[in-house]
């Protein structure tokens, strides 16, 4: 357990510093797991940190003593980077749920918190992309990828080929089973996505088959040539995934911002675009298609069939890949 002091001492038990308490409590929260989670809100408290210290902040040190007036503050200081345009709506929405969920963690409470965000906030965040994804361009992907390898991050370099022809999320690529995905791809011509995937939907339960191209069966064969020795995804035997996206991922993602792509998770929204001018045969919306007002049934039909690929439960989510109906 982090818990180092009594539970009424400074950061109720948890440290000296509110840097370390917040992330110490989060890590007992989460058992130990979760450690995107974790990590995620992790980040977001530093940054609630960082503005306590700030010549805005009260200059806290101890959540003790974090009051509902100390978040009314924080909440007014982010409306104000909202509307100097230094901060989006959706991550000043995050940073706030991350505060709430940090000072449960370390009170044990839930008495001190912002109660809904977006309206504290007095904003509505879009979920609806307005900017053409990263990564389009088959030459940049492959300058990121040679850029992988010259870096012997080969595995790094099997995900962006998985989550850019088949849509998979980041855990979904590392986890992914391989030699399942191989022999679908052989025999049904496409492949079912289970290992990794979010909210519960793996397994037979939840099918989620993806057409099988040229692509896909180099990306598959790439990732099976990565695979560590005796594994059947790409973590080795002996490697946990926390390990693997410390050692592997980490790195790569620094390579990835210096060659202008976000993360791997912008490769979702370049595999929905092309999935959409597939299906219809319009450009994505975010690309200036107009499949929209042309065949609005069409265009309906081609974000269901996406979303499902993507692992979604929703149709108005691919708006976020592709752009919405204008």
């Amino acid at each position: 357990m982090a818990l180092i002091g009594r539970r009424d001492g400074r950061n109720f038990g948890y440290g000296r510093q509110l840097s370390y308490a917040g992330p110490q409590a989060l890590k007992d929260l989460f058992g130990g797991g979760h450690f995107a989670t974790v990590k995620a809100h992790s980040d977001r408290w530093l940054a609630f940190v960082k503005w306590c210290r700030s010549e805005q902040g009260p200059g806290y040190n101890d959540a003790r003593q974090i009051d509902r007036q100390t978040l009314l503050n924080y909440v007014q200081y982010l409306r104000q980077q909202i509307d100097h345009g230094d901060l989006r709506i959706a991550t000043a929405q995050n940073r706030l749920s991350s505060v709430n969920r940090t000072l449960a963690a370390l009170r044990g409470d839930q008495h001190v918190k912002v109660p809904s965000p977006s309206q504290a906030l007095g904003r509505q965040r879009s979920t609806i992309r307005t900017v053409a994804p990263q990564g389009q361009d088959r030459q940049h992907i492959e300058r990121i990828t040679q850029a992988l390898s010259d870096k012997q991050l080969h595995r790094a370099c099997a995900i962006v080929h998985l989550a850019r022809v088949t849509g998979m999320r980041l855990r979904e690529a590392i986890l992914a089973n391989l030699p399942r995905l191989q022999r679908e791809a052989e025999r049904f011509g496409r492949i079912n996505i289970q290992d990794g995937t979010k909210g519960g939907r793996s397994g037979a339960s939840a099918p989620r088959w993806i057409a099988v191209t040229e692509q896909v069966r180099t990306a598959l064969q790439i990732a099976h040539d990565a695979s560590p020795i005796g594994s059947r995804n790409l973590l080795a035997r002996n490697e946990s995934y926390a390990q693997f996206t410390w050692q592997t991922v980490r790195p790569a993602r620094d390579i990835l911002h210096n060659l202008n792509l976000k993360g791997f998770h912008e490769l979702r929204a370049v595999y929905a675009c092309e999935r959409y001018e597939r299906i219809t045969g319009y450009l994505a919306p975010i690309n200036g298609g107009d499949g929209y007002r042309q065949d609005r049934a069409l265009d309906k039909k081609a974000r269901q069939q996406i979303s499902h690929e993507l692992g979604h439960g929703r149709i108005d989510v691919v708006s976020a890949y592709i752009g919405g109906r204008r």
